[in-house]
Formats: structure tokens, C-alpha cells, sequence
């Protein structure tokens, strides 16, 4: 097992536990709910093989499933997430980036990891709630639901990135 491998391992491990114990317990004004294990989706590097990424999405929406009683909603709407991140990773990618260019705030800027991270989370956000609701008899719900945890998995995300890109920073700099 290499060691890109191990770390994905801990990364997939600490967002399960974080979402199963803490995360799905918390409901902001009972619409938001911090979706963090997105995250992970968004971490994936440009060329990392696409079938790993659909197995990595489905094996994490079953962990997420089986602990947090949605049936099948997590583990649908991250494989549909894996489906498409790889080819929306592309439309920000510099033409002189590496092989294995990872999306982050450091390597993107503020504005492009935002067109990046924005999308993504609200598109998992809007197959989740729809595939849990099952139909769009309240829409109003289902878009506020979907809008406000879109907003606070964002704020989460770009407050990781941020945090790892200091860091990363102040670690080069000495």
C-alpha cells in the first residue's frame, strides 16, 4: 500500500467518524446540515484513475449510509459525484500543471477553487436532498435545504483549505 493510499485511508476515516458521531447529529435552523465528507471528493488529484474515485465515493456514501440511516442516498449521490469530478477538475487545471495537480487553495486561486468547490458541493447538496425527499412536492424545502448546506460545507471546506494552505506555507518558509 503506498503511501498516497494510507493517507486516503485516514482522510476517509476521520470524515466518516467526524459525520457519523458529530456532524449529522448537528441541524442549523433544521434545514442545514455540514455535509463534510464531500471534502473528500474534492481532494482527489487530475489523474487519479476513475474507477479508484467510484469505488473511493461508493465505499464512503456506504460507510455514511449504513451509520446514519439513509439508505442508499449518500452512496447514490457520491458515486454521481465521482462520476462527474473528474472531468470538472479539467476546466480549472493550468495548462503547465502536472499530471497529478490537486485542487487546492494554494494551487488555485481564491476565486477559481471557489468555481471549483461551489459547484460540486451544491450539485452533491441537490441529488442528496432529492434522492431523500423522493419528490419535489415541497420544493421550497428541498432548495433551502440544499442552498444552506451548500453554504456551511463551503465555509468548512475553504476553512480546511485555508488552515492547510498556512500551513503549507509557513512550512516553506522555514
Amino acid at each position: 500500500m503506498t503511501l498516497d493510499s494510507l493517507k486516503r485511508l485516514l482522510i476517509f476515516v476521520v470524515l466518516c467518524l467526524a459525520q457519523v458521531l458529530v456532524l449529522n447529529r448537528i441541524h442549523l435552523f433544521g434545514y442545514a446540515t455540514l455535509l463534510l465528507y464531500v471534502y473528500f471528493v474534492l481532494l482527489f488529484p487530475r489523474n487519479y484513475p476513475k474507477w479508484a474515485i467510484l469505488l473511493w465515493c461508493f465505499a464512503l456514501g456506504l460507510v455514511n449510509d449504513t451509520f446514519s440511516n439513509t439508505p442508499g442516498v449518500a452512496c447514490a449521490s457520491l458515486t454521481l459525484l465521482g462520476v462527474i469530478q473528474p472531468y470538472f477538475i479539467e476546466l480549472f487545471v493550468p495548462r503547465d500543471a502536472p499530471a497529478d495537480f490537486n485542487a487546492t487553495l494554494r494551487s488555485l486561486s481564491w476565486g477559481k477553487y471557489l468555481a471549483y468547490a461551489v459547484p460540486m458541493v451544491l450539485f452533491y447538496s441537490l441529488v442528496f436532498f432529492a434522492i431523500e425527499a423522493f419528490n419535489f412536492f415541497n420544493w421550497q424545502q428541498w432548495l433551502i435545504s440544499s442552498g444552506a448546506t451548500t453554504l456551511l460545507t463551503v465555509v468548512f471546506i475553504l476553512t480546511f483549505e485555508y488552515i492547510k494552505s498556512s500551513k503549507q506555507a509557513e512550512a516553506t518558509s522555514l
